[in-house]
């Protein structure tokens, strides 16, 4: 069960963030959630691209540690 919670939250960081980069990458003054951010768009773009990885890399993981535990596909 901790796995499914954990491939929604990396699905959902992934889905949000990449809808992020790809906004900023077209709108590049529009910075989104991490506008907060100092230093202007290119750490804003590696951010959001470090996150799209995180995301990813959460999901992925946690669907191959369900299915090591026994889950079918």
């Amino acid at each position: 069960m901790k796995y499914d919670v954990l491939q929604i939250i990396g699905a959902a960081v992934t889905v949000v963030f990449a809808q992020g980069l790809v906004r900023l990458v077209i709108h590049p003054d529009d910075r989104g959630l991490l506008g907060w951010l100092p230093g202007g768009f290119v750490p804003v773009l590696l951010a959001h691209a470090a996150l799209v990885t995180a995301g990813v890399m959460l999901a992925s993981r946690s669907y191959a540690q369900a299915k090591a535990a026994g889950r079918r596909e």
